[in-house]
């Protein structure tokens, strides 16, 4: 070998050694910068709330639109003329929740000849969960006129059947409201029910109607927050962020909790479960399904903010640009327009209603 390829390899040796020190010490950097970020004496911002930030210092997502109001008020009711039934609930029924909603599923009553015990229907319907991508559920019209969950020990008159007109991937077909029918009527055959079947027609005209008002109030918020220098160690934030309250995901996202069995906004890392280091940090708010009293924007603003602060980043939305103060006084107004127009369709965020539509 002539001195001169000794040379070169050499120098590419110094060149391979070189890279790699330097990627060990930006891994080590990004380390550091995470842990002197959630070592103590700062303010624990994320979890005390008397401390919270103001949310005028914040950004948030590109000029979100979360749906104009109708004019003269005419989003008084979703469906005032298609269904009369959803405002005929008693107040018990509706502090309850039950799985079938009058607004939110096609119901088919099954009235029996005579009464039939719970454990029995529960043997006949327990099959009978979904048809297509759409969730099925059961009620029955108990001895004392309520409408109760079909239960072991029951005694019900007549079994309500309710199939989801809408999700988020979309309003209730024919296919599926067939194949509902069907098994329906095999169920009824069992069971010795009389089915009261409402029109197809009748059906996909409501199920187009309240896919409408899904798809104008599905609404998701964010705010990013961008490293200033070197990128933060995946493994020592999300040790650090999980002190701070969140849940943990196995996708990589983690969870803010609100500390009564639901979640106020999620954090992505924005990179694969494989990598090592992250630049950006990804906070988003699922706007209809957590409740007005949760301030889920405020809280997930906050939240940017502090971590923003701790780990030596900028708060910016998704295309890395400054929102003032006056487009953040927007897109709070915005938020409460949309909170009104829901309660007034009788779908408010956060209820059950609202999760099981935006599901």
């Amino acid at each position: 070998m002539t001195d001169f390829q000794l040379s070169l390899l050499a120098v590419g040796a110094t060149f391979v050694v070189g890279v790699v020190i330097f990627n060990k010490w930006q891994e080590h950097k990004a380390k550091k910068n995470v842990e002197q970020a959630f070592s103590g004496g700062h303010d624990d911002v994320l979890m005390n709330p008397e401390t919270q930030v103001e949310l005028s210092d914040l950004r948030a997502r590109q000029e979100p639109h979360l749906g104009t109001p109708a004019p003269n008020n005419e989003e008084t009711l979703l469906f005032p003329d298609s269904l009369p039934v959803a405002a005929m609930q008693n107040h018990e029924q509706a502090k309850k929740e039950l799985p079938v909603d009058d607004l939110i599923d096609c119901i088919i009553p099954l009235e029996f000849d005579a009464p039939i015990r719970g454990e029995k229907l529960l043997a006949e319907i327990n099959n009978l969960r979904y048809v297509g991508k759409k969730p099925v559920h059961f009620i029955g019209l108990g001895h004392d006129g309520q409408r109760d969950v079909i239960a072991h020990g029951g005694v019900f008159t007549t079994l309500f059947a309710g199939v989801q007109m809408v999700s988020r991937g979309g309003p209730l077909n024919e296919l599926e409201y067939s194949e509902f029918v069907t098994k329906l009527r095999e169920i009824a055959d069992k069971l010795n029910a009389h089915p009261d079947i409402p029109d197809m027609n009748q059906v996909m005209s409501t199920s187009r109607d309240l896919h409408q008002f899904v798809s104008e109030h599905d609404a998701q918020l964010s705010v990013n927050i961008l490293a200033n220098g070197a990128p933060w160690a995946i493994n020592t934030l999300l040790a650090a962020l999980e002190k701070q309250g969140f849940d943990v995901r196995p996708d990589g996202r983690l969870v803010m909790p609100d500390g009564d069995g639901g979640n106020l906004f999620t954090l992505s890392t924005n990179v694969s479960v494989s990598d090592a280091v992250t630049s950006r940090l990804t906070l988003l708010l699922d706007v209809p399904c957590v409740a007005p009293e949760r301030d889920g924007f405020g809280a997930m603003a906050a939240c940017a903010r502090s971590l923003s602060t701790r780990l030596g980043g900028t708060v910016v939305d998704d295309g890395n640009q400054a929102i003032s103060k006056a487009a953040l006084d927007e897109i709070g107004g915005q938020v409460s327009e949309f909170y009104a127009a829901m309660a007034e369709a009788q779908i408010p965020a956060g209820s059950l209603r609202a999760q099981r539509l935006f599901s």
